[in-house]
């Protein structure tokens, strides 16, 4: 007899993950257009210009040695040249295995917990998901939904096999009698103020208004931490950006002071 708040309800959920999603996506497209735009410039470098270098090093300095740092940026490039074909294929070779792998069941439970321990969005993937799982919970409770089956609606909307087995654990000790706690706990995904405020919440019996805080309290460090990681990628990409071709560069000069 409430659907019209549960509607409500959904609606803002609904938005929230959408907009915690968008967010994400958002951080991330920089870096890989910097990443892309490095690797074309540097298999360019290579390919294209490298050899006319090479080229008017053997005819002027008569097959003298080079500098080490030019020998090493020539035969790179003079592997790539030999075998393009062979990286591509390899390249192309090890995304197919890891779609592969990930379809499978250890394969992506490995993927996922990779996904939580990646030193740089780790952390945004964590907070994220315990986002999702409290919203989701929470959500589910306040507009009447039976514990258990909360529970279940959850753990199948998570998206990450490592939380999916941790809502599991929680739902076979809540079926139990026990409390929610205790497995929370036992998992390294949720920090120890969620757990906490769980304790609170199922002892005071404001559980839905506790969880649907701690939602609220991690969609702004998700916010946080996507502005974080993205004001450190950016001058981080173009200092590997700025090496790669300073290398290069320098590397094709040595040989130059060297003939003047």
């Amino acid at each position: 007899g409430v659907l019209e708040v549960v509607l409500g309800r959904l609606a803002e959920f609904a938005e929230k993950s959408e907009k915690i999603k968008n967010k994400v996506k958002g951080a991330m497209i920089y870096p890989i257009v910097v990443l892309v735009a490095a690797i074309g410039i540097t298999a360019f470098l290579l390919v294209a210009v490298i050899p006319k270098f090479q080229q008017v090093f053997n005819d002027m300095l008569g097959g003298a040695a080079l500098p080490p740092i030019t020998q090493f940026v020539i035969d790179a490039s003079g592997f790539v040249q030999h075998n393009g074909l062979q990286i591509f294929l390899a390249v192309v070779a090890f995304v197919v295995l890891m779609k592969i792998v990930g379809k499978t069941e250890k394969g992506a439970y490995f993927f996922d917990v990779l996904k939580l321990k990646m030193p740089v969005t780790g952390t945004l993937t964590q907070r994220s998901a315990v986002s999702k799982f409290t919203r989701t919970l929470g959500t589910l409770l306040s507009s009447g939904v039976p514990i258990l089956q909360s529970l279940t609606i959850t753990r199948d909307t998570t998206g990450n096999r490592v939380l999916t087995e941790a809502i599991q654990n929680v739902h076979d000790s809540v079926k139990e009698g026990e409390s929610m706690t205790q497995p929370l706990s036992q998992c390294k995904v949720f920090p120890p103020m969620v757990v906490s405020m769980v304790e609170v919440g199922e002892e005071t019996g404001a559980l839905a208004d506790m969880l649907t805080r701690v939602a609220n309290t991690y969609d702004d460090e998700v916010d946080n931490a996507v502005a974080g990681m993205t004001a450190a990628i950016e001058p981080a990409l173009i200092i590997v950006l700025a090496v790669v071709v300073g290398t290069i560069v320098v590397a094709m000069f040595l040989p130059m002071i060297k003939i003047i």
